[in-house]
This record gives C-alpha cells, sequence and structure tokens, in this order.
C-alpha cells in the first residue's frame, strides 16, 4: 500500500515524513513531496481562493502528481485535490485532510468513486479558542490601539470605548457554533468568570454553566459575541444587517473562524455609525486587505492577517492526529472523522 504526502510551508516535508513515519511498520509506503511557494502569503493566497471557489481553483505542480496513479492514500493540508487529481489517482481508497475544514477537496465527488475524506478535527481548535480570547482582550482593553500609538510615539489615552472598558467578568458571552472551539472559549471565559450563551442548532448535548439559545436571543442579549461556527451554505451571512442590529450599543463582535459567516459590509456599516462599539477580525472576503479599503481606517476595530489557528503545535501534530486514525482505519475501527460518508477500506 502506497501513501503520498503532500507538505507545504506550514507542515514542512520532514515534519509530515516523521508524523506519519510509524506507517511503515504497518506495511504503508509513505512517499513526502511539498507544495512550494515563495512565502507563507502566497501560499495563504492559493488556499484562500481554493476555500471560496474550490479544489479546481488552483492547478498543482505536475511534478506533485509524478505517478499518482500508484498511490492508495493522500495525505493533505492545504494542497488541493481536485476531480480532475481524483480522476487521475486511479487506485486512491483513502484522501486524508490535515485540517477541520474539507474546502480544498472535492468530497461529494471522491464519493461518488467510492473514495473516503478524511479530516482531523480539532487539531488547531487550541489555537483558535486561545487566539480567540487574545481578540476579546484585545478590542475591549485596546490592547492593539495602544501599542500602535506608542509606536508612532503617541501616548494615548482616548479611544472609541473610552466611556464603557468592560471586565470580562459577570459579562455574557455569546458563543456562535458550539463544537470543539467554541466549548474551549467557553472553558477559558468561564475561568474569568464571564456568563455563557451560546447557538448551534446541530449540538445537542450538555455543557456546564452554558445556556443554549436562539441566535436571536444570543445577539440581543450578549455583550460580546464570538463567532465559531462552520461556513457551510446554511451558515453563509449567519450574521447581517439584522443581526447587528440586535447586539448591544456597547457590545463586541469577535471573528476568527470564516469571513463568509458574517457580512463584512454590514458590519462595517455597524462600526462607522457606532451601532456596537467594536469588533475583531482575524479573516476578512478579500485577503490580503487592499490599503484603500476602508476597513483600515476604522477605529472601533481591531484586525489579524488570518493567523488564528497558525501555532507550531497545531501543525506538528497535525500529521501524529491523521496517523492515529490512518491506524485505526486499519484496525477496522468504526469511530473515524469521515467527512464524505464512504468508510475506508484498507
Amino acid at each position: 500500500m502506497k501513501l503520498l504526502a503532500i507538505g507545504d510551508r506550514f507542515i514542512p516535508g520532514e515534519v509530515m515524513e516523521k508524523g506519519l513515519r510509524e506507517l511503515a511498520e504497518k506495511g504503508i509506503k509513505v512517499n513526502v513531496r511539498e507544495w512550494k511557494h515563495d512565502s507563507l502569503e502566497e501560499l495563504q493566497k492559493d488556499n484562500l481562493l481554493v476555500e471560496q471557489k474550490g479544489p479546481g481553483a488552483v492547478e498543482l505542480p505536475a511534478e506533485l502528481l509524478k505517478n499518482i496513479e500508484e498511490y492508495d492514500i493522500i495525505v493533505v493540508q492545504f494542497a488541493p485535490v481536485s476531480k480532475q487529481l481524483i480522476d487521475k489517482a486511479k487506485n486512491l481508497k483513502v484522501i486524508c485532510a490535515l485540517r477541520g475544514g474539507v474546502e480544498n477537496i472535492a468530497c461529494d465527488y471522491a464519493a461518488t468513486k467510492n473514495i473516503s475524506v478524511l479530516n482531523t478535527p480539532g487539531r488547531n481548535a487550541r489555537a483558535v479558542a486561545e487566539f480567540a480570547v487574545g481578540m476579546i482582550l484585545s478590542e475591549t482593553r485596546n490592547i492593539a490601539r495602544s501599542n500602535s500609538a506608542l509606536n508612532k510615539g503617541e501616548w494615548r489615552k482616548d479611544f472609541p470605548n473610552s466611556g464603557g472598558i468592560p471586565e470580562l467578568y459577570n459579562k455574557t458571552i455569546g458563543i456562535v457554533g458550539f463544537g470543539h472551539i467554541g466549548q474551549l472559549v467557553a472553558g477559558y471565559l468561564q475561568a474569568f468568570g464571564s456568563n455563557i450563551i451560546a447557538y448551534d442548532p446541530y449540538f445537542k448535548g450538555q455543557y456546564q454553566g452554558v445556556k443554549i439559545v436562539s441566535l436571536e436571543e444570543l445577539m440581543k442579549e450578549a455583550d460580546i459575541v464570538t463567532v465559531h461556527a462552520r461556513l457551510t451554505e446554511d451558515t453563509y451571512h449567519l450574521i447581517g444587517e439584522k443581526e447587528l442590529n440586535l447586539m448591544k450599543k456597547n457590545a463586541v463582535l469577535v471573528n476568527t473562524a470564516r469571513s463568509g459567516l458574517v457580512d463584512e459590509k454590514a458590519l462595517i456599516t455597524a462600526l462607522k455609525d457606532k451601532k456596537i462599539m467594536g469588533a475583531a477580525l482575524d479573516v476578512f472576503d478579500v485577503e490580503p486587505i487592499s490599503p484603500q479599503e476602508e476597513i483600515l481606517r476604522l477605529d472601533n476595530l481591531t484586525m489579524t492577517p488570518h493567523l488564528a489557528g497558525s501555532t507550531k503545535d497545531a501543525f506538528i501534530n497535525s500529521p501524529v492526529m491523521m496517523k492515529d486514525i490512518l491506524l485505526r482505519a486499519l484496525n477496522k475501527d468504526k469511530e473515524l472523522p469521515v467527512v464524505n460518508n464512504i468508510y475506508p477500506t484498507l
């Protein structure tokens, strides 16, 4: 059995090879190649294009796909696995994504070929959850703005929220999307003494101290709204003008998930008109942001360039997580992170 792993600038070849090495003991021959980019920015540009337009939007170099028809398993992080690639990989049985989202894989088409798609849910959940809490603190306490002012030689203490800078203790935090990331955020914020409410129509369990509410109630009641939902056709612009108008005037919106979950134009208008106190964004409709964009001139917005999930630990652990998943698949484990309802046959 043969496995092709395609690394990138975030998970380089040596990390991929080390993480998957144990599979050789089970008779799987691992071959590692790298999707080359001149910079992280170039990789992120390709990744955003794939996320927005599908895996066929970016074509992989021919050398990455040499002898692709020989491989039973393909492991990727950001590299796109398109319909065309699947058609060339005549022996393919499993496609593995070293991330939670599978926007870079033609999952439905793979299912028609009886090819299983596996992902690594929660691989960077802790990274994103920690970052979200950091964004909440940065926006509400003016950490980024005051740092920027000091770098310009300004001793600034007057900010758009100076009349109502909050502490997190006893504030109501609304979490939109209560999966692995949302639950981690809840735990972190409970340690601050925050009151947690959450909206997630797919969450059926219980989480101590968290009240599950409607989206409308959450937007009305929360002092801070933090977004952690999956982006699908149903959740596109989940938070738009209507939802933003429900928020308190002194409330803050944080999005470290996917830009499409929030209507960016409606949010800019709400911030300009001071309908809400502030926001913090790690994701944008167009990345990188053009210097001419209006969003860069808002003084009640904290911005970072799509960094939330990018920690050394998250990237290093991803191949190891997938190695363990594949070993379980070899042992016919039925509890596997199958994305497209096709159970792997290895």
